[in-house]
């Protein structure tokens, strides 16, 4: 313990910024980030933020009648600044098959409150999902899809999603 006293270690300093101070100084240190993400929501339309952003979808070409069919959802910002959209609810995007919300002919209905899904620059979000090859016809009836192709798609839940390219689709044939 003498070793600390001795060496001032706890030796205060108003010149030196690395010493510990007695009270907290109230003048900032370290310039604040700007809210980059805000401002470019600020200065751009909603419009224009929808148009930067892509949607991918990929998903194996055949898969036999019974197996499950993995796809991978990706949703990029090619630009270099943060972007938002707003979305019609707390479900920030979807997929469907033959245009039934995940395979599901009367899908729970999200409300209708709006919500941001955010990007940083350059971001990429992937998920990985998988169809089981069946429809959801009731609360508890499920039937098979049958052989032939069907079409996957991933959405933004945005107002409209097919205007502003926030959509994408691929084709599966099931075997």
């Amino acid at each position: 313990m003498r070793r600390i006293y001795e060496s001032d270690a706890l030796a205060r300093d108003d010149d030196d910024p690395f010493a510990p101070d007695e009270q907290e100084s109230t003048r900032p240190r370290a310039a604040r980030s700007l809210p980059v993400e805000r401002l470019v929501r600020t200065l751009t339309t909603a419009g224009l933020r929808q148009r930067a952003l892509r949607v991918r979808i990929d998903a194996p070409d055949t898969v036999s009648v019974g197996d499950r069919v993995p796809f991978v959802i990706e949703l990029h910002n090619p630009l270099p600044v943060p972007v938002s959209v707003e979305t019609v609810s707390p479900l920030r995007w979807w997929w469907a098959v033959d245009g039934h919300r995940e395979a599901a002919h009367e899908p729970a209905e999200p409300p209708r409150e709006s919500r941001r899904l955010v990007f940083d620059r350059a971001e990429r979000k992937r998920f990985s999902r998988e169809w089981d090859g069946q429809f959801r016809v009731s609360e508890t009836a499920w039937e098979p899809a049958r052989r032939g192709e069907h079409t996957l798609s991933a959405t933004i839940n945005v107002a409209d999603p097919a205007a502003s390219g926030l959509t994408a689709e691929t084709t599966v044939r099931l075997e």
